[in-house]
């Protein structure tokens, strides 16, 4: 768990950077310079022959899912719903981490169901609700698409890396980030006149590359390995209060403390929640 817990710090600390220093930057840019500059950083410890073709084709499959697909679908949303529509249905991810691994096992684990369901009340109490609330269909199952994406991914690491005990995870991570990047580059391809970064944008991409994504998604990908099904849900609604509070305490931003507490307190007990029902072998 405290991989994962460093993960979600690391992406908190982003949501700031991103809104002060890429606002009006084509998203699918980002995410494919993100993604590539994390690929450049891993590449370096692929062993092709170690890996075999199988082996090498799988990953980069996974990291089609889990990182190319999710961002997008993710980013696609954005264009038939507003922000914080967007930020209140991503809540769903833990329930599908929790329901897609309790349907490969063909057996329900009830105290993963409720630590996830829990997460996501927690998470939803920082959730900005407009009062002229209103959302289309196509973009709630871009967001939904989204989630499962990203939740089917993880979980699909996470029992591929588990039969492969003595393959290291940064041995890994570059095939994952290359495969991410085939699902950016061909929205990119609608577009592709590259925006023009100044030089505080330029260090904002670097550091989501190298830091938030390279860093964190293998910090996440290594704890999702090694951590319980109920926890890993839990997990994936962290980054929300936790964004808040970087967003206060770094930027500068104002929000009501209240339900930020409620909501670390919420998340808190679905990870003890999560971790009483955990199995000997999750």
């Amino acid at each position: 768990m405290p991989t994962l817990l460093l993960a979600s710090l690391i992406w908190a600390c982003s949501f700031g950077l991103i809104k002060r220093n890429l606002a009006g930057v084509d998203p699918a840019w980002v995410t494919a310079a993100r993604l590539g500059l994390a690929a450049l950083v891993f590449l370096p410890f692929v062993r092709p022959r170690a890996l075999g073709f199988r082996s090498a084709a799988t990953l980069a499959g996974i990291g089609a899912l889990q990182f190319g697909v999710m961002y997008v679908l993710y980013l696609e949303s954005f264009q038939h719903l507003r922000a914080h529509e967007v930020a209140l249905f991503t809540l769903t991810t833990p329930l599908f981490v929790t329901l897609l691994a309790d349907l490969r096992a063909r057996r329900l684990r009830p105290w993963a169901l409720g630590a996830s369901l829990l997460a996501i009340a927690g998470a939803a109490l920082l959730v900005n609700r407009a009062a002229d609330f209103a959302v289309t269909l196509r973009g709630v199952l871009l967001v939904q698409g989204a989630n499962l994406a990203f939740s089917a991914g993880q979980l699909a690491y996470r029992d591929w890396s588990r039969d492969r005990p003595n393959l290291p995870d940064h041995e890994a991570m570059g095939l994952l980030y290359g495969g991410g990047m085939l699902p950016a580059l061909l929205l990119i391809a609608r577009q592709p006149v590259p925006p023009r970064l100044d030089g505080g944008q330029v260090l904002t991409v670097a550091y989501l590359g190298l830091i938030a994504s390279g860093l964190g998604f293998y910090l996440w990908n290594a704890g999702a390995r090694r951590c319980g099904t109920g926890t890993l849900a839990v997990m994936n609604n962290a980054k929300v209060p936790l964004g808040v509070a970087a967003s206060l305490l770094l930027f500068g931003e104002t929000a009501e403390l209240g339900p930020l507490l409620l909501s670390l307190l919420a998340m808190t007990a679905a990870l003890l929640l999560a971790e009483r029902g955990r199995p000997a072998t999750p």
